[in-house]
């Protein structure tokens, strides 16, 4: 017979390993938000801020991990509490290296706040807000548990890519066009290539939830709409340069 103590106290254990993701990922959230908003009103002193708040979400990684060890090694859990902390420790690790990507681009912000202003800004800006609302998204799949709004945010991945395919072609545009882009958008390329890397890290929280949910994979390829490998932008004819 199992003793009602020992569940209980699993319980607990449980409890407080998806409030740390909670945590951690409302972290993220918020550091996605402030990187993004630094991008668009060239924020500096909001960009330096966002990248200190790197430290706290590493901090919490590894207090998942060490809740995770402890549990496995003195509970010995089995079928869906075995799974929910292997997910657990999967989306702390996601957690952490989306929050890296947003500290590459508050980073990159600072630097912008720098340089002179260039139009593909915008675009860059619309994909973080919508890559920030597929973090949002997988996030409460995680928390209520809500395989069908993981799926969901799962397929907008593509959406993601998509958005940066197009802007890499036309951050190349604007380079060619005019020298003096180049270092600006050189810079924007770096912050593109780093929400489409969030958005991916998104994508495996998604994959996480539903095998925690299920016990099996997500079935299909992953959807990817990032064509910039193949991508090929022609130089504008020379008398067409000002």
């Amino acid at each position: 017979m199992v003793d009602h103590h020992i569940v209980t106290q699993f319980d607990e254990e449980l409890d407080e390993l998806r409030a740390t993701i909670a945590r951690m990922g409302g972290l993220v959230e918020q550091q996605m938000a402030n990187a993004i908003s630094a991008i668009g009103r060239r924020d500096d002193t909001l960009a330096r801020r966002c990248q200190e708040a790197d430290v706290e979400i590493d901090a919490m990684e590894d207090k998942v991990e060490a809740l995770t060890l402890r549990m496995l090694a003195l509970r010995q859990p089995v079928a869906l509490d075995l799974r929910a902390i292997l997910a657990a420790l999967r989306i702390a690790h996601d957690l952490e290296r989306m929050g890296d990507y947003a500290t590459n681009v508050a980073k990159r912000a600072s630097a912008l706040a720098q340089l002179p202003e260039v139009g593909p800004i915008n675009g860059i800006v619309r994909m973080g807000r919508l890559t920030h609302a597929v973090i949002k998204d997988v996030l409460d799949a995680y928390s209520e548990p809500n395989v069908d709004k993981a799926v969901t945010a799962w397929n907008r991945d593509q959406e993601i890519d998509q958005m940066y395919t197009s802007l890499f072609r036309e951050l190349l545009t604007y380079m060619m066009e005019d020298p003096r882009n180049i270092t600006p958008c050189a810079h924007l390329l770096f912050v593109a290539k780093n929400i489409e890397r969030i958005g991916d890290h998104a994508t495996n929280i998604a994959e996480t939830v539903y095998f925690q949910e299920k016990g099996t994979r997500l079935e299909g390829l992953r959807p990817k709409g990032d064509r910039t490998s193949y991508a090929v932008v022609e130089p504008p004819e020379p008398d067409a340069v000002t």
